[in-house]
């Protein structure tokens, strides 16, 4: 199908030639040719429209899929705020050195 070889082609012609008559026959192929560029350019725009949504998409997808960043560190002046704890050994005796 979309083949259409000489024969084909001179039988449409012909075919139109006797529908419309010499003188239609102009003003029908410019309104064909301007029908069909007006549904070429729409439907090229309808592509990059789609290709455009779908990057997009990736794009947002990708960042979703980012790994997130570590919390930010607390200011210094709030770290030496907090008090510091220590652990506290337990005495050992001297000569064993076991609790």
């Amino acid at each position: 199908m979309g083949n259409i070889g000489l024969p084909e082609l001179i039988f449409i012609l012909v075919l139109a030639l006797l529908i419309f008559g010499p003188k239609k026959l102009p003003e029908v192929g410019k309104q064909v040719g301007k029908a069909l560029g007006d549904f070429k350019r729409a439907s090229n725009d309808l592509k990059r429209t789609i290709e455009d949504e779908m990057e997009k998409a990736g794009q947002e997808e990708a960042a979703k899929e980012a790994p997130k960043e570590p919390p930010p560190e607390p200011p210094a002046e709030q770290a030496e705020t907090q008090p510091e704890t220590v652990a506290e050994e337990t005495p050992k005796h001297p000569d064993t050195g076991t609790v």
